[in-house]
């Protein structure tokens, strides 16, 4: 079977990102041809090279159109319209695939699948990452009221033509729902994590990191993450500076890169020794620094828009044993809420979030605890393994041809 894959952004485990997608093709391309439309955004990013660009198995056909987070709302929208564009040309040259699999974000992304599913004549899988055009909308980047009115006939339209709709959160999943999409239709994937790379997080490398780090016998905050406009960062790097003017044995890691990234190193100058920028780290590194870590925050503004969030982050952070505090009234508060794991406090409240590690903080049994439980949830429910396989099995039905 060949499948046609329609990406704006591919990462591979060198780079600083969750590169969710790169597990799942090379889970699948061990069975079926494998044809990737995205472009070298992040290629320029990777930071090592212990992994081939793209998997084994894997054709890739790459797109020249720039982007990165800092981009304002014009130049992306601008990288959005190109690399649709180019898309649908490229799907209509390649050889005719048996299903397509679109991948949004963006939302164009989805629309040239939907395209060239329409005129190749053959079914396509939509997978739902970010509620988009809700997103944007919901940060402003949508001004005109005509605009939005489009781009909701637009998702609803992708919604209706798609044979399978692959939410990554329950959340997303009532959403796509209650516009009246048949549940039947619909099916929740998880982002999940790799378990393969957390072992790479071993006692003896956390304590070389720890003794590289110079953070023996300190108590480590963990954000790993994009410091993007949607992360609550300001409230984070309140809370450091809270905690840095009264306790000198805990440390705030900011470990990434994005729009806040100058706001972060302004509180790590005033405050070296409580708050550091670490910087992105690769996929496969990225697993040590979580288990380092006493707790981990995953933060996003109050906005119901981003409640359905599933950030790759709290996964991470649950499968090498580290708790979490999230800042969403969502599907991840009931989550941590119900498995014990973690604990929520509200987006936006800097004294409240650092209240809540000071008292955490001052019960190491009670954060170890809770990591224990997390990790036995993430081991049972959120293998990326085990989540390619059902991805395969619905591109198969989709198809047709299983």
């Amino acid at each position: 079977m060949h499948i046609a894959v329609f990406s704006q952004y591919h990462t591979n485990p060198d780079c600083p990102a969750t590169s969710r997608h790169y597990t799942l093709l090379t889970h699948i391309a061990k069975a079926h041809r494998v044809t990737l439309l995205t472009t070298p955004a992040w290629k320029g990013q990777r930071l090592s090279q212990a992994y081939p660009w793209v998997p084994a198995g894997v054709e890739i056909r790459e797109a020249r159109v720039p982007y990165n987070n800092k981009m304002g709302t014009a130049r992306r929208a601008l990288a959005f319209a190109q690399y649709g564009l180019w898309a649908v040309r490229e799907g209509l040259r390649i050889d005719r695939p048996d299903v397509i699999w679109g991948i949004s974000t963006p939302l164009t992304a989805a629309w040239a699948a939907a395209q060239v599913a329409h005129w190749r004549k053959v079914p396509w899988v939509f997978e739902v990452q970010d509620l988009w055009p809700s997103f944007p909308i919901a940060m402003g980047a949508v001004p005109t009221a005509l605009a939005r009115q489009q781009l909701y006939k637009l998702e609803k339209r992708l919604y209706a033509s798609a044979r399978h709709i692959l939410p990554l959160s329950p959340d997303m999943t009532r959403y796509v729902t209650d516009l009246g999409i048949p549940a039947g239709k619909v099916t929740t994937v998880l982002n999940g994590t790799d378990q393969e790379l957390a072992a790479h997080a071993t006692l003896e490398a956390v304590q070389a990191l720890r003794q590289q780090q110079e953070l023996m016998g300190k108590r480590v905050i963990l954000y790993a993450g994009t410091f993007g406009r949607a992360n609550d960062i300001p409230t984070l790097v309140a809370a450091a500076e809270a905690m840095a003017a009264t306790d000198t044995d805990a440390v705030w890691l900011f470990l990434g890169h994005g729009f806040f990234e100058p706001l972060i190193a302004a509180a790590a100058a005033r405050s070296p020794r409580q708050i550091r920028l670490v910087g992105g780290q690769a996929r496969h590194e990225v697993f040590t620094w979580f288990r380092l870590a006493d707790v981990s925050i995953v933060s996003f503004l109050g906005l119901p828009v981003l409640d359905s969030n599933s950030p790759a982050k709290l996964y991470d952070s649950l499968v090498v044993g580290t708790p979490i505090i999230v800042t969403n009234q969502g599907w991840t508060r009931a989550l941590v809420e119900q498995h014990n794991c973690g604990w929520y406090v509200p987006a936006g409240d800097a004294a409240a979030l650092t209240t809540k590690l000071q008292e955490l903080l001052a019960q190491p049994e009670v954060l170890t605890a809770a990591g224990s439980r997390g990790q036995a949830l993430a081991i049972e429910e959120f293998d990326r393994q085990r989540l390619a396989q059902r991805v395969q099995i619905i591109l198969e039905d989709a198809s047709g041809k299983r």
